[in-house]
C-alpha cells in the first residue's frame, strides 16, 4: 500500500469506530495498530506493542496525577465546596447575579484543591443550585454558571490536563502549573462580570439575598483557610522550588486527608466509606487517563513512523502564512473536536500533530498549553456531548438538558472573550512561569 493513503484511512477508521461505540482509547489504538500494519507488518507490530504501553505510562510526571484527584476527593467529603460557597455568598450574594458569581468564586476556590472538571461542578452544583432555586433565579443561568465555573478546574492548578499537556510535550509540569493561575484568575473575572450583565438585564435581576456586612464576611472568610492551605501547600511549594510537583501532590494529598479526618460530618456519614470512594474514583480516573495515553501513545506512533507532524510543520513553515494565523487556526479545530470528545481525547489526538509545528515557528509551549486548556474548556460545555452539562442536568433533575446547554453559551461566549486577550497578550500566562526562571 501507499503510505501516503495510510493516515487517512487510520484516521477514518478512528471516527467509524467512536460512531460504533468503541472507547476513544480502544478506537485510537486500533486505528493506529492498523496503521502501522499498513506500512509496516504485524509481526513489527507486536514487536512495538511489547514496550510501547510500559514506554508512554511510565512516566515520572504522570504520578500527579492521582495524587491531585485524591486530594480534590478528599476536599469534597470534607465539604470544602460548601464552606467556600458559604463564604462567597456572603460578599456577592446581594448583587444581580449574585449567588452565580458566588458559583463561579466557589469553583475557582475548589479547583485550587482538585484538578478535574466534573467534580468541581458535582461539588459546586450540589451546594449551589438548591440556594439558587430558592431565590429565584433563571434556571437557564444558574445551571449554566455552575456548568461553566467547573471548566475552572482543569485551568487553576492543580490541574490534571496541565499535567497531561506537559507530559505529552515534554515540558516543565511545574511551570505549566504556574502558569494556570493567572489566566484561571482572568477567566473567573470576565464571568463574574458577564453575570452581573446577564442578570442585570433578565429575569434573575431581583433574586438577591440580604447583604451582610462587612465584618461579617470578613470573619466568615475565615472558613475558607482549608483552601489557602492546600494551594500554599501545592503550588508555594512548587513556585519557591522547595518541593517537585509530584512530592507537593503528595503533600497536598495528605494535608486533604487530615482535613477529611478533621470534619465531624464525615464520621457521621461514616469515614471508611468516604475514604474507600476517594480511592475508588482516584483508582477509576487514573485507568482511563492512562488508557487513553496508551491508545494515543499507539497512533501517535504511527503518525510518526509515516512522518505526518513533521511534514505538516514543513508545510506550514513554507506556506509563508503569518504565524499567528496559523495557531489561530490550530486553536479553532478543538471546537469541531470538542463536539465529540472529552478533553483528554482532543489532547492525546491534536497535541502530537499540532506540537511540532507550534515548536518550529518558535512559540512558547506553555503559552500554547493554557490556550489549549481554554479550548478544551469550551468542549467542556457546548453540545452535544459537554460533560459538566450533563452532570449540572443530572444533580437537578428539574432543569431539562437543553437549558443546561442554553445557559452555558452565554459563558461559551464569555470563553473566546478570555482567550482572545490571552492569544493577544501572551504576557499574563508567562509572566509567572518566567519569574521562577529569575528565582
Amino acid at each position: 500500500m501507499d503510505p501516503s493513503l495510510a493516515p487517512y484511512i487510520a484516521v477514518a477508521l478512528i471516527f467509524i469506530l467512536m460512531a460504533a461505540g468503541v472507547p476513544v482509547f480502544a478506537a485510537l489504538a486500533l486505528s493506529g495498530a492498523a496503521g502501522i500494519i499498513m506500512v509496516e507488518d504485524f509481526a513489527f507490530l507486536l514487536t512495538r506493542l511489547k514496550s510501547l504501553p510500559y514506554s508512554v505510562t511510565a512516566v515520572y510526571t504522570l504520578v500527579i496525577i492521582p495524587l491531585f484527584i485524591l486530594m480534590g476527593s478528599f476536599a469534597h467529603h470534607a465539604e470544602v465546596g460548601k464552606k467556600l460557597f458559604n463564604v462567597a455568598s456572603k460578599w456577592t450574594g446581594h448583587l444581580p447575579g449574585g449567588l452565580a458569581m458566588s458559583s463561579i468564586l466557589t469553583s475557582a476556590g475548589f479547583a485550587a484543591t482538585s484538578g478535574s472538571s466534573v467534580a468541581t461542578a458535582a461539588t459546586v452544583g450540589s451546594v449551589a443550585l438548591p440556594e439558587m432555586k430558592k431565590a429565584g433565579y433563571d434556571p437557564a443561568l444558574s445551571a449554566g454558571a455552575v456548568a461553566a465555573g467547573g471548566v475552572l478546574g482543569v485551568l487553576i492548578p492543580p490541574s490534571v490536563l496541565l499535567i497531561f499537556y506537559a507530559a505529552l510535550t515534554e515540558t516543565s509540569a511545574g511551570k505549566m502549573l504556574i502558569a494556570g493561575f493567572v489566566p484561571g484568575l482572568l477567566t473567573t473575572i470576565v464571568f463574574m462580570f458577564g453575570i452581573y450583565f446577564i442578570a442585570k438585564r433578565g429575569a434573575s435581576k431581583g433574586a438577591v439575598t440580604p447583604r451582610a456586612g462587612w465584618g461579617e464576611a470578613a470573619i466568615g472568610t475565615a472558613q475558607a483557610w482549608q483552601v489557602l492551605v492546600l494551594f500554599i501547600v501545592v503550588m508555594g511549594g512548587i513556585y519557591l522550588g522547595l518541593m517537585t510537583p509530584t512530592e507537593a501532590g503528595a503533600l497536598g494529598a495528605f494535608a486533604a486527608f487530615l482535613m477529611l479526618l478533621a470534619h465531624r460530618g464525615a464520621w457521621k456519614a461514616g469515614m471508611l466509606g468516604k475514604i474507600t470512594e476517594s480511592f475508588r474514583s482516584s483508582i477509576d480516573t487514573t485507568v482511563m487517563i492512562l488508557f487513553t495515553i496508551i491508545g494515543a501513545g499507539v497512533f501517535s506512533y504511527f503518525l510518526t513512523l509515516v512522518q505526518v507532524p513533521n511534514q505538516l510543520a514543513q508545510a506550514v513553515v513554507d506556506s509563508g502564512l503569518p504565524p499567528y494565523l496559523v495557531i489561530g487556526c490550530l486553536l479553532l479545530v478543538f471546537v469541531p473536536l470538542g463536539m465529540f470528545l472529552d478533553a483528554f481525547s482532543m489532547m492525546v489526538i491534536a497535541i502530537p500533530i499540532m506540537f511540532p509545528t507550534v515548536r518550529s515557528l518558535g512559540f512558547d509551549p506553555i503559552w500554547f498549553g493554557i490556550l489549549t486548556v481554554k479550548m478544551c474548556e469550551i468542549g467542556l460545555i457546548t453540545p452535544p456531548v459537554g460533560l459538566n452539562c450533563y452532570v449540572i442536568a443530572g444533580i437537578d433533575r428539574e432543569t431539562p438538558l437543553p437549558t443546561v446547554f442554553r445557559g452555558a453559551l452565554w459563558f461559551v461566549a464569555m470563553e473566546f472573550v478570555t482567550i482572545l486577550i490571552l492569544f493577544s497578550f501572551p504576557g499574563i500566562i508567562t509572566w509567572l512561569p518566567n519569574l521562577m526562571d529569575a528565582n
